[in-house]
């Protein structure tokens, strides 16, 4: 096989919480993330000592780690959680409900069988409930677990306060919590020097990002939207400040050289956004390589790479290499991750043991290695960001790293280099003549740019713009209403954080958050920021909020019993009347580099059985070859119902309980398929005795993967006992 140079990029993020006006961390993210994965990414790689790899530390973030290292910060939700519980006011109360259970509950919260205990009673009422009947043991309890939860997972077996408290798991008292706030501390402190020490030994290379992640591109020019989707909307004055895109990268250079005591030969342009115009202004910077999505580059060279049922892409001789991007008689190298996999890390090994994840990983680049006909080594790329994924992990994804670092340090076909010594040891780098604008999600900039609701931000922050470049010229100038130097540089702070890319993020249908409320005020107050330090009154629509609110999933609980013909069919209106209904908001195909197949999940009862209908996007799993749905229904134990179609149609149905595979399941459940799937299982065969509720999760697998589920949180929970339902059976 070809060798492989595989290249792997993690990108630690995280904007700028702080309340410019207050100083206070409105959000704690930096912070929680700092404790559970930022350290830790770093030290299991070091158990790989052969295996060399990328991080991009964006320094907005690393400058938040700095201050919370100092342990000169304002964060009202950490001295929330570290204050004695006797002291605990009302509104003290209201808000740790409102904070506490905002982590990923099937991973993190369900370690901790107290902590799960704490989050079911708080739920009666809105959580008005748990204000009356919460004890100080509940709410002290509820505070160190909501802290405990975050630590890394080395410190859970290695540091003996954190493991103790762990063990514990209950009854902390006030020592306890004061003893995890010092260990908070010391892990924060521990953060940076370990990306000092392994960039030192060589073993990793850090590269950087434009100061507060805006997308590059729309900053020099903002109808470059236009170019990569004609159909954008687009504010009514273009937002066109090449300067401001140049002082984020100086800024991002000069941090970069103090913290890491090196100047950065790479760029990670922010959600990997480029064009010709950004790109010269970072090879005017000294940057000498940069790292953006395939889609990219096939949009470039107008081709694409479209991967046949095993997963390798066509033309995959020009996606594995570096690339040399040549602009105005200057050049800098580019690098072009492998969409596929990097998702499949992202959004898919979650779902799998770790050793048959990273298996499976391993096993798909020796196949790019076999498959792919070159005469140099191949650059194999798998960017993607380096915190978010690894909560939806058992144990944060650390046993899925540690056995894929292995088996690739192992492997003689593989060298796991940095993105640059990969470009150093790159054979025939070949040219092109400047780069499609766009970025790695579906090298485009819609997410940024793509709704009324960004657009209304690029408009404020156009008029924001306007106020700040009066000021500067009105100092030039020397008349004598000039803002101050301070007030300029205050106003550019402000600015230049309000061009972060996050706020527009979050604008949209695309994404939304539990603070959705939060980060929308925070990129108002940034703007806000900008007239208070120039002495101006900010114009009255920074008052009002941009985001609408957001649509959540369509949840309706079964009303009545249920008569179905299972065949697969729509057969009538009335056939489905009166069933439970969840459809999220999902409207087809690819959404930010991800594919939906499943459109929503219907479900009842009728007296002997349990009915269950799937509704797909068909045009996208039509496309799918031999997919394979798996319905899984929980009582006491799991019953799963795996049904796998052939070319469209259904070719056999198995029914698995306790990972055996059960004989003569036509007798336990029927299933049909034509445009629907519809099925049905015997009451009989689902064991409830004890139970007050029933777990109810589908599943479309293809080529051994996950690769859509409903709903997304795993399981929907279905009351028994009520007139729509069956009875609950006593144990």
């Amino acid at each position: 096989m070809n060798r492989i140079h595989l290249v792997l990029l993690w990108h630690m993020h995280q904007p700028q919480y702080r309340d410019p006006e207050t100083g206070r961390y409105v959000l704690p993210w930096t912070r929680l993330h700092a404790i559970k994965d930022y350290w830790g990414m770093v030290r299991v790689l070091q158990e790989a000592p052969k295996f060399h790899a990328t991080f991009n530390v964006v320094p907005s973030l690393g400058m938040q780690i700095e201050e919370y290292a100092s342990g000169k910060f304002d964060e009202p939700w950490f001295a929330l959680a570290f204050k004695n519980s006797d002291a605990l006011t009302r509104e003290c109360k209201t808000e740790i409900l409102a904070r506490a259970f905002q982590l990923n509950h099937e991973r993190l919260m369900s370690r901790f069988p107290r902590f799960v205990e704490l989050f079911e009673w708080s739920r009666p009422a809105g959580g008005a409930q748990a204000l009356v009947t919460f004890t100080a043991r509940d709410w002290r309890d509820l505070q160190v677990l909501s802290q405990l939860a975050w630590m890394d997972e080395e410190w859970f077996s290695k540091d003996n306060i954190t493991s103790r408290l762990a063990d514990k798991g209950k009854d902390f008292s006030e020592q306890d919590k004061e003893a995890l706030k010092e260990r908070q501390a010391d892990l924060l402190n521990r953060v940076l020097p370990i990306y000092r020490e392994a960039a030192k030994s060589g073993q990793i290379e850090i590269s950087t990002t434009p100061f507060y992640h805006p997308i590059l591109p729309l900053l020099c020019d903002s109808d470059i939207a236009r170019v990569a989707n004609p159909g954008t909307p687009l504010p009514r004055r273009a937002f066109r400040q090449p300067e401001d895109a140049r002082e984020q990268l100086r800024r991002a250079r000069d941090y970069h050289e103090r913290v890491f005591g090196v100047r950065p030969a790479g760029l990670w342009p922010s959600e990997g956004s480029v064009s010709d115009q950004a790109l010269s202004i970072a090879i005017d910077e000294g940057f000498q390589w940069f790292g953006t999505d395939e889609g990219v580059l096939g949009r470039t060279l107008n081709i694409g790479f479209f991967r046949d049922t095993s997963g390798l892409p066509a033309n995959a001789e020009r996606l594995y290499k570096p690339w040399r991007i040549q602009l105005e008689g200057r050049g800098i190298t580019g690098l072009f991750r492998d969409h596929q996999l990097s998702d499949l890390v992202g959004f898919v090994y979650s779902r799998m043991d770790a050793g048959t994840a990273a298996a499976d990983l391993h096993g798909r680049l020796r196949y790019i290695g076999e498959r792919v006909q070159s005469a140099d080594p191949l650059t194999v790329c798998i960017f993607l960001d380096g915190e978010n994924a690894w909560e939806y992990f058992y144990g944060n994804g650390r046993e899925f790293l540690r056995q894929f670092y292995k088996r690739i340090e192992s492997d003689p076909d593989f060298r796991a280099l940095t993105a640059s010594e990969a470009i150093s040891a790159a054979r025939n780098v070949p040219t092109n003549v400047g780069i499609f604008p766009g970025s790695w999600i579906n090298a485009n900039f819609d997410v940024w740019i793509g709704d009324t609701e960004d657009v209304t931000a690029w408009e404020l922050l156009w008029d924001a713009r306007q106020a700040y470049a009066a000021g500067v010229d009105a100092k030039t100038k020397g008349r004598a209403d000039a803002p101050t130097e301070t007030a300029l540089r205050a106003a550019l702070e402000s600015l230049l954080a309000a061009e972060g890319s996050d706020w527009c993020w979050w604008y949209g249908p695309e994404h939304s958050t539990a603070n959705d409320a939060e980060f929308d005020a925070l990129f108002r107050k940034h703007l806000t920021g900008i007239y208070l330090a120039l002495g101006q009154v900010a114009p009255p629509d920074l008052a009002k909020p941009i985001k609408r609110k957001p649509e959540h999933a369509l949840q309706v609980a079964p009303t009545g019993f249920l008569r179905t013909t299972v065949d697969g069919r729509d057969t009538s209106y009335f056939e489905w009347l009166g069933a439970g209904l969840y459809s999220p908001e999902r409207r087809g195909g690819a959404m930010h580099g991800r594919i939906f197949y499943l459109k929503e999940l219907r479900y009842g009862f009728e007296s002997d059985r349990l009915s269950v209908r799937v509704d797909s996007f068909m045009d996208a799993l039509c496309e799918m070859e031999n997919p394979e749905f798996r319905i899984t229904i929980g009582g006491t134990e799991e019953l799963t119902v795996v049904v796998k179609l052939e070319r469209g149609h259904l070719e056999e149905f198995a029914i698995e309980s306790g990972k055996v595979c059960l004989l003569n399941p036509k007798k336990i459940a029927e299933v049909g398929f034509e445009r629907i799937l519809e099925l049905s299982v015997r009451r009989s065969e689902i064991p409830l005795k004890g139970q007050q509720k029933l777990r109810l999760g589908v599943a479309l697998w293809h080529g051994g993967l996950p690769v859509d589920v409903l709903p997304a949180e795993g399981f929907l929970e279905i009351s028994l006992g009520d007139e729509s339902s069956w009875p609950i059976e006593n144990s």
